[in-house]
């Protein structure tokens, strides 16, 4: 196993912040390309960049020889893919991982769709690569239910169903694809059980003690169709996380 630094990408996000002190515990020199200066220490090094504006990442890539590519948003993240993989190429990086979103190739939103042409960009860059779907995490499931149930009418989806998987465990695997052998597109990785965004709406009112009023909503379009047939889930084939959404609230929120 090459000892060389790894770059991170969107180091200093939900995932990054995981994974880098994985990274570390495992020995390994760490360098994270933010748009923001950050004061390097303790085997990490952070370089400044854009990837969406092509700023940096020549520099960002020199003499590393794996690359995890986390940053992500919600709009241009094949620009800023298609950028990292031609500094990459140039600078000879031996493995390119990236974290996709499960469902890249059947929802038809933007999001998924820039995911998806980011997926093609990796596995047609001729760098080894490893690709690894995840479903949505506890975080964002989190993020989404305190926003819709400070209302006073909690939407209520029907049919939209989520697995959401906890980010711990997505870190633990990426820094396991990291370390090892470029393995392509590896078995998706979502959570242990499946919800209606309803029933999350309604646990984290329970955990917080609160009640509210909620009324059925319908998702129009090709978009709502596909979550309604399932399209974001998976089943076969997939791994499946041990941490649950109860667990994640009642460390969170502190559940009762």
């Amino acid at each position: 196993m090459t000892t060389s630094t790894i770059l991170v990408t969107g180091g200093t996000g939900t995932l990054g912040r995981l994974v880098v002190p994985m990274l570390r515990e495992a020995g390994r020199e760490v360098r994270v390309f933010s748009r923001q200066e950050r004061e390097s220490g303790d085997g990490v090094t952070y370089v400044t960049g854009d990837l969406l504006k092509d700023e940096g990442i020549e520099a960002a890539v020199e003499g590393a020889g794996i690359v995890l590519h986390l940053a992500g948003g919600a709009k241009g993240d094949d620009v800023a893919t298609r950028n990292l993989v031609r500094a990459a190429r140039q600078a000879g990086v031996g493995h390119l991982v990236y974290i996709s979103v499960i469902g890249t190739d059947r929802i038809p939103l933007g999001y998924f769709r820039a995911k998806l042409e980011s997926e093609r960009i990796v596995a047609e860059s001729g760098l080894p690569w490893t690709t690894l779907r995840a479903a949505q995490f506890h975080d964002l499931a989190l993020t989404v239910v305190a926003k819709m149930t400070k209302l006073p009418l909690v939407p209520a989806p029907g049919g939209v169903r989520w697995q959401p998987v906890d980010a711990r465990e997505v870190a633990a695997r990426l820094v396991e694809l990291t370390l090892g052998e470029p393995a392509g597109a590896v078995p998706d990785l979502a959570g242990p059980e499946v919800f209606e965004l309803a029933e999350l709406s309604r646990s984290y009112l329970r955990a917080t003690g609160r009640r509210r009023p909620m009324v059925p909503v319908r998702v129009p379009g090709g978009f709502g169709r596909a979550y309604r047939a399932g399209e974001n889930l998976v089943f076969d084939g997939a791994v499946t996380g041990r941490r649950t959404w109860e667990d994640f609230l009642a460390e969170r929120v502190g559940g009762r």
